[in-house]
Parts: structure tokens; sequence; C-alpha cells
């Protein structure tokens, strides 16, 4: 099993700021299977046990995937496994399935919010080769075609919006573009 803390935590730990954000993304398992395991390993060591909160998908109120959230020594944990999403053609509801770190880091909202910390190689990974660059450089981008990412999933333009503002990041202009498609416009409203 491969652990790897996903997205805003590696993201805020490269820009210097604090981040109590932890999502563990798990190559192999359901994150509730995985927390499960967690308590085992702290109860056999007699250690604090702590109850499991699963969070199942609904994909009606956009909660597209299960997630398991516990603490941890203290810290809450949201443990969920690796996912590729597809998309129909007349549903902003992705279909979730299993998948490999790269498909994760692709299927996410921003460059800058697809990297990985790999527990246990101690690692960052950035599957998209662009995360790390785009937060050196300031600069908001997708991973994948801005437009085929708005098309798919319109509320992702203004988390563009929000991260650049926040972070006081540059939109690339491909971005700025997408956003003015008249379909995605229109599903914006």
């Amino acid at each position: 099993t491969t652990l790897r803390v996903g997205g805003g935590w590696v993201r805020d730990k490269l820009m210097g700021r604090e981040s109590d954000d932890i999502d563990i993304a798990i190559d192999n398992m359901m994150g509730a299977e995985f927390a499960n395991k967690v308590n085992a390993f702290l109860e056999a060591r007699h250690m604090e046990t702590h109850g499991i909160g699963v969070i199942h998908a609904n994909p009606e109120q956009s909660k597209h995937l299960e997630t398991a959230k516990m603490r941890v020594l203290g810290v809450w944990v949201d443990f969920v496994n690796l996912r590729k999403e597809t998309y129909a053609i007349d549903s902003r509801i992705p279909e979730m399935t299993l998948g490999t770190p790269e498909e994760d880091a692709f299927r996410r909202d921003l460059t800058i919010n697809s990297l990985f910390f790999n527990i246990n190689t101690s690692s960052i990974e950035d599957f998209t080769g662009l995360g790390v660059h785009d937060i050196e450089n300031r600069i908001i981008r997708t991973p994948l075609d801005p437009l085929t990412t708005f098309s798919d999933d319109p509320p992702r333009v203004l988390r563009s919006i929000r991260f650049a503002a926040r972070f006081r990041f540059a939109i690339d202009p491909a971005l700025i573009v997408a956003a003015m498609d008249p379909g995605v416009r229109e599903s914006l409203l």
C-alpha cells in the first residue's frame, strides 16, 4: 500500500503556509477500509482509537467519492482512494473508478492542487509536471485542457478565480478563454 498526502496540504507546505487539510490518498483500497486498518494498528499498540465517519458518495449533492474521516494521534485525517473520473457528455456528475496516481492528478481542478507527498518515499510527486512550476511562478492553470475541465465541471471556473484571488496568482490566459465559452457560461447560470 502506498500512501500519499494529496492536494491542498502539499500546495500549502510548498508555499510555506500552515495547513490542517490532510487528505491521504490510498492506491489499493477504499478510505474506510484503510481507516479500519489504522484503528486496528493503533489498538494493537494499546493506543487511542477513534470512530470513523464515512461520508458516502452522493453525486446529487456534488459529493463524488467516499471519504473516511477520523482522528489519528490528535489530528483529523481524511482517507480516500486514488480515483479516475469519466464524464458523460450530458452530465456534470462523473463516474468514479479506482485510478492511478497520474489519473488522480490529472482529474484535479488545478495543477497547484494536483501534487502528492508520497509518505512511503518522503517525496513530492508532480504527475502533471506543472504543479511545482505553477506554485513557483504563481500561475493558476488546469491539468487538462481548460475548456474540457470547465465543460465537465463548470464550478471549477469559480474555484480558479477563488484560488487566484486567495494566493494573488495570475490566471493562465487559456483559462480565461475557456471561462468565456458560451457553453461554460450558460452552465454557470
